[in-house]
């Protein structure tokens, strides 16, 4: 049986890499590496530095592949993700099939934490269910973007004794501010946060966390929110694509805390 391992390389800084993830990478046959494209070539450079930096086993083989590009015309938002993850597992079936011995081991570089707001475990699972390629998984934690996040900013995730809500730009109207305290926002191409009308709320912003280009941006939201539009717009057309997240809050950072 193959094995994969999904290994969790933080947001962009080399040094998020955990001891657990080095190991994982110097032990397996092959690695996968993914290219978007041109506009999204230093995603693919940044996980090529890391493995230079930590990769020892000079037995191990790279094989760089292309993602599928995702499809929304005519169809919903939800269909067309369905559409595209069964792209992807295709190609990743193709992949295991022509660069893995049968019970060889391979590893993919999941940006962040496989868990957040990442579909590669559920791509593998697609690939399990088809049952053409057997294969078993392991998942290697990484830092989080969220983690980068409040790192750079200096502030604890939640309130004392308070919860949180992790979700999209799509839905944050739906809670933010009248259902939830603290809400962290990743995948907002629309700005959601800039509709938000509420003198009380607080954003902590950040792109490209983790690299060289880092950038925040903190503050009550009606005063820095013009601010935070115009330097997004401004930073993507200078690298072609952008990564960035936030967190909102009800009131100023540290209320409620002795």
């Amino acid at each position: 049986m193959r094995h994969i391992y999904l290994v969790g390389i933080g947001t962009g800084n080399p040094e998020h890499l955990t001891v657990q993830a080095i190991n994982a990478l110097n032990k397996v046959d092959v690695i996968f590496i993914p290219s978007k494209g041109a506009a999204k070539a230093e995603l693919a450079d940044v996980r090529k530095d890391i493995c230079q930096r930590y990769v020892t086993n000079k037995a191990i083989r790279f094989v760089d592949y292309a993602v599928p590009v995702r499809q929304t015309a005519d169809r919903s938002y939800v269909q067309s993700v369905d559409d595209w993850h069964a792209q992807i597992s295709s190609t990743y079936e193709g992949l295991f099939e022509d660069h893995m011995a049968e019970h060889g081991s391979a590893a993919f570089l999941v940006w962040g934490d496989p868990s957040l707001y990442d579909s590669t475990i559920r791509i593998i699972e697609r690939v399990k269910a088809r049952d053409r390629v057997a294969l078993g998984y392991s998942v290697i934690p990484g830092i989080t973007s969220i983690q980068a996040l409040t790192a750079s900013h200096r502030i604890p995730l939640n309130l004392v004794g308070k919860p949180v809500q992790i979700t999209t730009g799509r839905r944050l109207a739906e809670s933010f501010p009248g259902m939830v305290e603290t809400a962290v926002v990743m995948l907002d191409g629309e700005l959601a946060f800039s509709k938000i009308d509420d003198p009380d709320a607080y954003i902590y912003w950040g792109a490209y966390l983790g690299t060289e280009d880092e950038i925040t941006i903190a503050g009550r939201l009606a005063d820095v929110s013009d601010r935070i539009v115009a330097t997004r717009s401004e930073v993507r057309a200078e690298h072609g694509w952008i990564m960035d997240i936030y967190l909102l809050r009800k009131g100023s950072d540290f209320d409620d805390q002795a």
